[in-house]
């Protein structure tokens, strides 16, 4: 019988990097999120980065073992751009590392994305959601941005969007390790003050459990 995995880690606050956390050393084992073709694809439902409705039409066409062999392109995309995030990583991304991601931008120019008006978004009791300043918007239309899903090689699509995004938007001297002895989780601290764990809930308390432990063998000396 097969274990069952753990439910993913999202402690990045980035998909990209929260990606390259899909293999890491969480408490003490390493765990394997995208092991196989069904594991890619409960990561990416779980990262909300395909519709369900998506991923049940790709299930319905894909050939036998399709969804492994993309898998494994999606193992192998993760750890060339974890080398890549680990030497750029604390520092600002100067514009000759372009021709390193050469790799990516293979990937990036087969996407097929495309905008459409639809309709916003409302809440349960049927009124419109207000934009991020609180303000009832203009319209009950809006700008969405949208995606043509082939076939399964197409799920390496919004990952790779979402390293473009990384290596763009985001500042790499925000990148960091977490702490923790054994932990090889990756996040962008954007804190005000310097963020030392990929989670206080983890990493942190067992810290901080660490040092009381410290703190206790040392008055007892």
């Amino acid at each position: 019988m097969v274990a069952s995995l753990p439910p993913p880690i999202f402690v990045a606050d980035s998909v990209g990097l929260d990606f390259l956390n899909s293999i890491s050393v969480p408490v003490d084992t390493q765990v394997e999120w995208i092991g196989s073709g069904d594991d890619l694809v409960g990561w990416l439902q779980a990262a909300g980065l395909v519709p369900p409705e998506v991923l049940a039409a790709l299930r319905k066409t894909a050939l036998p073992g399709e969804f492994d062999t993309i898998a494994s392109q999606a193992r192998k995309l993760r750890e060339w751009f974890r080398g890549f995030v680990h030497s750029h990583m604390g520092k600002p991304l100067k514009p000759k590392s372009l021709q390193e991601l050469e790799p990516l931008n293979r990937i990036l120019i087969r996407d097929e994305e495309f905008g459409q008006i639809t309709a916003r978004g409302t809440s349960r009791r049927g009124k419109s959601k207000r934009d991020a300043h609180g303000d009832k918007p203009f319209s009950g239309l809006v700008w969405s941005q949208q995606r043509r899903w082939r076939s399964p090689d197409a799920l390496l699509l919004p990952i790779a969007r979402a390293m473009a995004d990384l290596v763009c938007d985001d500042d790499f001297t925000q990148v960091k390790v977490c702490e923790g002895p054994t932990c090889t989780l990756l996040f962008m601290d954007r804190s005000q003050h310097a963020r030392r764990w990929c989670s206080m809930s983890i990493c942190g308390n067992r810290a901080k459990q660490a040092a009381h432990r410290k703190r206790v063998h040392q008055r007892r000396k």
